[in-house]
């Protein structure tokens, strides 16, 4: 029972009664544009006149519907004053497939303009049965207790009630009978607003696609972050390490570390404004745009840190779009960035081998005994993130990534990327 009294108490179905009367009195102004005929077919009885006059207004509040700003107006009211969950409509747009998907993005099939033309007229239909009902139950309630004598008379009947107390039991029934009837104004209309007024099945699509895109967008923003700022750190404790030990004894060598963290810093401070610009959906100040064309600065920097790098690079670069040159920069940065962090000392082999078809990339690197590598080098903290991301970023450029042991304490990190014509 307290949950039947329940929907009576809340603000929310008043609101949504509220909103259905708002439907019904909208209607009004296109009444006399419906009498136009009616009036125009004088020689016709009079109920064909009604009916003809009915089915004008029905077209024309149909009409309105068809505007999409009319769907728009509807599923921002239908949310505050229903409370129901619609998301914003889709601008749905056919357009031609984008290069190398085929297939077409979704359109909306012709019955899907027809849901909010549909809504319209069931939104005026209960707004003026809810309002005639609740109207006359509301006038009842305040006439029966005027005195014996009071009535309701409606449709040829007449309602009476003799005595204070039958006439005060009376006028409470109809109160909460059009208290009831706001309910269930409120919730047709709030079972009807996701059908009509929610994503049809066209848009649900292109949501999903949104956000899937955005997902991925999030996802690459990551493994950038965790490949700038992972190495940095990596490579800036290393080089702090070594300029404190050479500090008395080397200070030339000790500013150079210095320098290289100050560089190493700055550049991940410029990758962090960038993501959290986008993270924030705005434009960030700078976008960097790190490709194999920073591999030598990224190679230096690990040589001020006490790295031993032993470079093989070969081919044109410029062969390499844009797209691609940055993917592998951030490959081989988290390789070199592992060396760091877990190798064992000795010298650290980078390849890279640019052909017209393939983009072969490779860091070989020595580490101590046991499962942890590098015993060698103080221990870094890891996530275990770092060969997983470089395997979904492989994967995502259908490439060929192969990673472990390559003979007694050497580590071996190979990737093959598939070189594309267009950037």
């Amino acid at each position: 029972m307290i949950k039947g009294i329940r929907p009576l108490l809340r603000g929310s179905t008043y609101s949504g009664a509220l909103f259905a009367l708002c439907g019904a009195v909208v209607s009004l102004p296109l009444l006399p544009l419906a009498m136009l005929p009616a009036l125009a077919w004088r020689s016709a009885p009079y109920g064909a006149q009604v009916v003809v006059t009915l089915v004008a207004w029905a077209a024309l509040v149909g009409t309105v519907g068809l505007a999409r700003t009319t769907r728009r107006v509807l599923v921002a009211c239908a949310r505050w004053a229903l409370k129901a969950p619609l998301p914003d409509p889709v601008v749905m747009r056919r357009r031609a497939a984008p290069p190398g998907t085929g297939t077409n993005p979704p359109v909306p099939a012709p019955a899907d303009r027809l849901r909010t033309p549909l809504w319209l007229l069931l939104h005026v239909a209960l707004g003026w049965m809810g309002t005639m009902v609740s109207g006359l139950l509301l006038l009842a309630a305040l006439t029966l207790p005027l005195g014996a004598d009071a009535g309701l008379s409606r449709f040829g009947r007449t309602v009476r009630a003799d005595g204070a107390w039958s006439r005060g039991v009376a006028a409470l029934v109809c109160l909460l009978l059009a208290a009831v009837g706001c309910v269930t104004v409120t919730q047709a209309l709030r079972w009807l607003a996701p059908r009509l007024l929610g994503p049809s099945p066209a848009e649900r699509l292109v949501l999903a696609a949104e956000r899937e895109r955005r997902l991925a967008e999030r996802n690459r923003l990551a493994h950038e972050l965790h490949d700038s700022i992972g190495h940095t750190l990596t490579a800036a404790t290393i080089q702090a390490a070594v300029a404190g030990e050479v500090l008395a004894t080397d200070p030339v060598a000790a500013r150079a570390a210095l320098r290289s963290i100050e560089e190493s810093a700055r550049s991940a401070l410029e990758d962090l404004d960038y993501v959290l610009g986008a993270l924030r959906e705005e434009a960030a100040p700078t976008a960097p745009t790190r490709t194999l064309a920073d591999l030598p600065e990224l190679l230096e920097r690990l040589r001020h840190a006490g790295a031993v790098v032993e470079p093989e690079l070969s081919g044109e670069w410029a062969q390499v779009n844009g797209t691609l040159s940055r993917a592998a920069y951030r490959i081989l940065q988290e390789g070199l960035t592992n060396a760091l962090r877990h190798g064992a000392g000795g010298p650290v082999r980078v390849r890279m081998a640019a052909a017209p078809d393939v983009l072969e990339l490779g860091v070989v690197n020595r580490v101590g005994p046991g499962p942890g590598g590098g015993a060698g080098r103080r221990a870094f903290p890891t996530s275990g993130h770092g060969l997983p991301g470089l395997a979904e970023r492989v994967r995502l450029l259908r490439g060929e990534m192969e990673s472990g042991p390559a003979g007694p304490q050497q580590w071996r990190l190979a990737v093959r990327l598939p070189v594309r014509s267009s950037s």
